[in-house]
Formats: structure tokens, C-alpha cells, sequence
């Protein structure tokens, strides 16, 4: 390897990306307060609410050895030419060119997922068991990502073989056509996903007749929002934490509450929560998402296309240029662009979220249920609902819940 401007650019994101993350968790803990916020008196016991600072500090402490370990790891795989070793391996096996790159970044994906699965297991059976958050066995466990690799396999295989093929033959305008691929593909998965990917790894059952399916049928009628079937998801066979969302396209939505929701919210709660997903939709906030989406994988094929031409990147990890290892290599380079796009993207999408909120307020004109039902949820995951700002900015997609409570608040006594 050689010591060069692309490895001093890496070697610099690296270390501003963990410091940053460092210094975030640290200021993160020490924002917590002993306090039960007067917002969440009726739903905070104290002990339950120094249980979820507990939560914090052990999940904290945990990620950051999580992230220490994988820094540490990819460093030394670098310095220690693991790269450029899997490189000259790869290339000399009897193979076309394609497949030999699929073989490089496979076998990278899969070092790092072997990895990450002692980290898994820790956090799945010791960290989220001690806190009553686990429902996963170790058939599941396994099943999921044996499921994840079949699916990485017909899905991934296909679309990055067909990335390398178009950079490998059509030149410069090769960023254009995996652009085309790559947005065609993110669309057609958006509406596939729900009816052949999402049920390989749980079990969605028609919400029967009764007070919530009639309530929430009659909410997206007043609205006009098509939806064409209502779901309860055994989120409960892995996990206590609780979810509800929305899924395909045009006027073939459905909407799925995880049953772990519907067991522990009255049914204005739960329409609540479902006028806020809704306002999603009628908002446009996951047309804006999807189209965001494209564009941020345009900008990466075309940036992409400029560096991999360069020699000084490959010769920073000791290789000789091949598009496989620059896939590698630039997701590296790009690191310090990707940070600044996800600052904006999560602020973005934390002032959606208000949005959303509003929606549901005022379509259903209760908000104290979404405030309550918001609370509920806080408190069943033993969320912190004082985070430091720093964290705010640098990694939730939402809004802390205090200050979604407290806009609900302001917009019903202005």
C-alpha cells in the first residue's frame, strides 16, 4: 500500500466518523437526567425510567466496543495488505471477470458478517433479554439470516453483476445505465417487498372484524386514502419493541400493526398512530423519500465513475485497478459526503415527522391520543426522551418524542 492523498482523506473520515460518534455517546450519557420529564409522570414510574437509563448506558457502552472492534478490524486488514491479498486471490482464479468480483466484495461482505455475529448474538440474547426486550430462539435467529443470504444471493448477486458488467463495457456513460438499473430496481423492490420479502420473515394475518378495523377503515375513508387490506405482524415472536407501517404503491397500500402494538394501546391510540403513517403518504413524504433516494444513487454512480479511473486510489490499498475493488474503495472515500448528506436527509426527515404528527392531529382531532399513544411507546422501549442535541443531529430520523409531545401540545393550545 502507499501512504497517498486518497489514504490520508480515508484515514481522516475513519477518525472523524468514530471520534464524532464518541464524543456524541459520551455527551449523550452525561445529558441524562434523574428526573421523570412532567410529560411522562403518568407512564414513567421512576423505576422504570432509571431502568431506561440503564438501556441507554448498556446499549451505549455496547456500540461503542461494537464500533471500536470494526475500526480496529478494517484498519488492520488494510495495514496488514488483507486487501490487496483477497485481491491477487480473487484474480487468479479461473474465472471471468465478473464473477471474480463478485467472489471479492462476497467474501468481504461475508468477513464482516461473520464478524458481526458474536455482536449479534450479545445484543439479541444478553442485552435485549436483560431488559425483557428479546422473544427471539435460536431457530429464528439462525433462520433470519440464513434467509438474509438467500436473499442477498438471488437479489444482490444479480444487480451488482449487473453494475460491474455495464462499468466494465460501456464507458462513460456506465454511471448512467447503473443508475437507470439501480432506481428501476429500488422501485420495483418497494412494491415487491411487501407481498415475497417481507413474509419470509414474518407472519402477516388479516385484522379481524371489531372496534379497530372499523375504526380505522372509516378514518382512511373520511380521508380518501385506498387501502386495500389491514394486517396484524407477529413482531412479538422476536422482539417486545413495537412498530406499525404502510406498504406498496398507488392505491394498493396495506397497512401492518405489529401485534405487540395492538396488545398494548387502546384502539384511539392505535388510530393514532395509523393517522400518522397515513399522513405520511398524503403528506408525500415517501414519494419525497423515494425520489431523494434516486438522486442520492445518481450522485454516487457518477462520482463514482471519476475515481475509478485514478490510480492513487488502488495503489492507498496496495491493488491494481479493477471496478470491483473500487465499489470497495470509494464507499470509503465517500464516507465524508455520506455524513453530510444523512445530517440532512435525518433533519429532513425529523421535520417529516412533525408534519406527519400535525396530520394526525388534525385529521382525527385527538391529539392528546397520538401524545398518548407516543408516550406509551416511549416508555415500552425505554426510550430517552431527552437525548443530547449532538445525538439528535448526528443519528435520529425522528424527533425525540418530548418535543413531539410538547408540538402537539402547543398546536392544541396555541
Amino acid at each position: 500500500m502507499t501512504i497517498n492523498v486518497y489514504s490520508l482523506v480515508i484515514l481522516a473520515a475513519l477518525a472523524v466518523d468514530f471520534l464524532l460518534g464518541l464524543v456524541s455517546d459520551l455527551l449523550n450519557l452525561r445529558h441524562q437526567s434523574d428526573r421523570v420529564p412532567e410529560e411522562f409522570a403518568d407512564v414513567y414510574p421512576p423505576e422504570e425510567y432509571a431502568r431506561s437509563q440503564q438501556y441507554l448506558r448498556a446499549a451505549t457502552r455496547f456500540g461503542i466496543v461494537r464500533s471500536t472492534f470494526f475500526l480496529f478490524v478494517l484498519l488492520a486488514f488494510w495495514f496488514t495488505g488483507g486487501f490487496a491479498f483477497l485481491d491477487r486471490w480473487c484474480e487468479a482464479l479461473p474465472l471471468p471477470s465478473i464473477p471474480r468480483g463478485l467472489g471479492f466484495i462476497g467474501l468481504l461482505l461475508l468477513g464482516r458478517s461473520v464478524l458481526a455475529l458474536p455482536f449479534s448474538i450479545y445484543s439479541t440474547f444478553v442485552l435485549e433479554e436483560r431488559f425483557g426486550f428479546n422473544r427471539t430462539n435460536g431457530k429464528t435467529f439462525i433462520a433470519d439470516r440464513v434467509k438474509g443470504l438467500f436473499l442477498a444471493l438471488i437479489i444482490g448477486a444479480p444487480l451488482l453483476s449487473a453494475i460491474l458488467w455495464f462499468f466494465q463495457t460501456t464507458g462513460d456513460a456506465a454511471w448512467m445505465y447503473c443508475w437507470a438499473i439501480t432506481a428501476g430496481f429500488s422501485l420495483l423492490l418497494h412494491y415487491l417487498a411487501p407481498l415475497w420479502i417481507m413474509p419470509l420473515f414474518n407472519r402477516f394475518t388479516p385484522l379481524g372484524d371489531g372496534p379497530l378495523r372499523t375504526a380505522i377503515l372509516a378514518y382512511c375513508d373520511k380521508i380518501d386514502f385506498p387501502v386495500t387490506r389491514l394486517f396484524t405482524v407477529d413482531g412479538s415472536k422476536r422482539s417486545n419493541h413495537s412498530n406499525a407501517y404502510i406498504m406498496g404503491l398507488g392505491r394498493h397500500k396495506r397497512i401492518a400493526l405489529f401485534d405487540t402494538l395492538v396488545d398494548h394501546h387502546p384502539v384511539p391510540e392505535l388510530l393514532a398512530i395509523v393517522a400518522h403513517e397515513v399522513g405520511h403518504w398524503k403528506l408525500r413524504h415517501i414519494q419525497q423519500g423515494l425520489i431523494l433516494g434516486v438522486l442520492h444513487s445518481g450522485i454516487i454512480f457518477f462520482l463514482l465513475s471519476l475515481v475509478l479511473s485514478h490510480q492513487g486510489l488502488f495503489a492507498a490499498f496496495g491493488t491494481h485497478p479493477s471496478i470491483h475493488a473500487g465499489l470497495i474503495f470509494f464507499g470509503l472515500l465517500y464516507a465524508p459526503a455520506d455524513l453530510l448528506l444523512s445530517l440532512g436527509m435525518n433533519a429532513l426527515s425529523r421535520r417529516n415527522e412533525f408534519a406527519a404528527d400535525r396530520f394526525a392531529a388534525v385529521t382525527t382531532e385527538r391529539p392528546d391520543d397520538l401524545a398518548a399513544a407516543l408516550k406509551k411507546l416511549a416508555a415500552d422501549n425505554l426510550g430517552n426522551p431527552t437525548p443530547h442535541p449532538l445525538t439528535v443531529i448526528l443519528e435520529y430520523s425522528h424527533p425525540p418524542v418530548l418535543q413531539r409531545i410538547r408540538a402537539l401540545t402547543a398546536a392544541k393550545n396555541p
